[in-house]
């Protein structure tokens, strides 16, 4: 996807085409912000920026800037990066353990010293850096220090506070913020072919990412949210360590069959999303703020969630529940970090 076509981002975006025009890219990049609101796109059209056979200036002005290269979005190598079919775009991305492997690492970073076989640099996308475990990092580390002379690194993430200081250092940094709700409604009505009632009605409660609006839609977002309704409704009747722990089976258990371990903080990550999604809407039910509702649907279920959790409880709630996410990002087991929840709720 070229820049001018990416939504939103637009300062973050017409620095990006300023520096490839007068290529002055870092050789390293760290793009953070908040899952789903673009980074890995606009690391992609970075890639094609650099590798275009015909590329552009100028574009982007309908949306209020004046990129200074672009690329066209339909020669070869652009078509082929957006299909992961270019020689010298290279993405990593987390595998079955829900790791980045090593030998990933260290398959991109020997390819990366060879010259681009057809495009002018070799990009290396690190798709959900935070997944990278240390020795990887350690491994990413080298090539960090002394990048090859043709070779583009670009490291995204949501996490960064999981990478080690040391390669944090050596990536400056591009942040990416929310997008605002009419840019959600484009992106899915657009890219995803939503019809524009129900793209606004999940805008309006996806916090600015178009991810968070997709898995709302999926049968694993309606899967986790009612695991996180149960457990609510358990531990606000709970009167007893023992019952909490009980209650929290409901947050950790699997969908069946040999999983991975990864597979599971996984499951846990999105019902904690889920757990956090339905305490911010009670607390704006107990405040009386009128603002949009991510779970109307749940009606007075909701309702009654957020009278059994009022009085401070949802604050100390919804703190406990990033404190679970955050162990979760560092590999804690997941059944440890329910236990630990549940007796917090």
């Amino acid at each position: 996807m070229p820049f001018a076509d990416i939504v939103g981002h637009r300062g973050a975006v017409a620095l990006l085409a300023s520096a490839v025009a007068r290529g002055s890219l870092p050789p390293s990049l760290l793009l953070t912000g908040d899952d789903g609101v673009g980074k890995r796109t606009v690391a992609l059209a970075v890639a094609q920026a650099i590798n275009c056979a015909a590329p552009r200036s100028g574009t982007g002005r309908d949306q209020g800037v004046d990129l200074a290269a672009d690329a066209c979005g339909r020669c070869g190598p652009c078509a082929r990066i957006g299909r992961d079919a270019f020689p010298d775009v290279r993405t990593l991305v987390p595998g079955e353990t829900g790791t980045i492997a090593i030998d990933a690492v260290r398959a991109a970073i020997e390819q990366a010293g060879y010259r681009p076989f057809e495009g002018r640099r070799r990009v290396v996308v690190i798709d959900q850096a935070d997944r990278l475990l240390p020795p990887a990092q350690n491994a990413l580390l080298k090539v960090l220090e002394e990048p090859p002379a043709a070779c583009q690194f670009l490291l995204v993430t949501s996490r960064p506070d999981v990478l080690l200081d040391t390669v944090r250092s050596r990536c400056p940094r591009i942040r990416f913020g929310q997008l605002a709700p009419e840019e959600v409604v484009r992106i899915l009505t657009a890219s995803h072919g939503w019809d524009e009632a129900a793209a606004r009605a999940s805008a309006a409660a996806a916090g600015g990412s178009v991810g968070r609006a997709l898995a709302a839609a999926s049968g694993e977002h309606a899967a986790a949210r009612e695991a996180a309704v149960s457990l609510l409704e358990s531990t606000a009747a709970a009167r007893t360590p023992r019952a909490r722990i009980e209650a929290a089976k409901t947050l950790a258990s699997r969908s069946g069959g040999r999983r991975a371990p990864a597979a599971d903080r996984d499951a846990l990550r999105l019902r904690l999303e889920a757990l956090a999604s339905l305490l911010r809407d009670m607390e704006v039910i107990a405040s009386r703020a009128g603002a949009p509702l991510a779970n109307d649907d749940l009606g007075d279920g909701l309702r009654r969630l957020a009278r059994a959790y009022r009085d401070g409880r949802g604050l100390r709630a919804f703190a406990a529940v990033d404190e679970a996410a955050a162990a979760v990002a560092r590999n804690a087991s997941p059944k440890i970090v329910a236990d630990w929840l549940a007796c917090r709720l």
